[in-house]
């Protein structure tokens, strides 16, 4: 629905300009790859984006919050906040960060994605509540849940090289998780 970008490859690595400063705010997203989706062309780098007080859902939103990017698109994000949104159902996940994103892993640029801030965000249906999959050697990092509620989280949540995670008041599937319950999926 809403997708923010900042170049591809060696085009967005020459221009090397960071799309930054971005607020999404009051929107209502239906059916797309992502209510906001934050790449997969970050080669240049985003950075300071604020998703707030938005509504999504739609049997065919595949994701309400999403950041995917690859290792041949490379590209730092950072600072990215995901504060009061309200998502009925999505196929995927209610909140997305993928390394594997179209050519994955094996390329030359390992993206860097850091200080990722989830608050307020509540979801009806979905496969996971959250789902953050970094690469082995460059691992997602300093990611902040706080207040979020996921419900018909069918899967839970999956959690794949990520550190510095911090969960703060979170339940899914009507059970309050602590960091541990996540990060075995729960």
């Amino acid at each position: 629905c809403i997708a923010v970008k900042s170049g591809r490859n060696a085009d967005g690595r020459r221009v090397n300009t960071p799309c930054e400063n971005v607020v999404i705010r009051n929107c209502e997203m239906k059916d797309g790859h992502g209510g906001v989706s934050i790449g997969s062309e970050v080669s240049g780098g985003i950075r300071n984006i604020l998703t707030g007080n938005c509504r999504m859902s739609s049997p065919n939103l595949e994701r309400g919050l999403r950041i995917k990017t690859n290792s041949v698109r490379g590209g730092a994000i950072e600072n990215i906040r995901f504060e009061n949104v309200t998502i009925g159902e999505v196929k995927e996940a209610a909140v997305e960060v993928d390394f594997y994103y179209e050519e994955g892993a094996g390329g030359p640029f390992q993206p860097k994605v850091k200080d990722i801030y989830i608050a307020n965000v509540t979801s009806e249906k979905s496969k996971y509540g959250i789902f953050l999959r970094g690469f082995p050697d460059a691992p997602i990092a300093g990611v902040t849940i706080s207040g979020c509620a996921f419900r018909g989280a069918t899967k839970g949540n999956f959690f794949e090289n990520v550190r510095g995670v911090n969960v703060e008041n979170v339940v899914v599937n009507g059970k309050p998780v602590t960091l541990a319950d996540m990060l075995a999926g729960k």
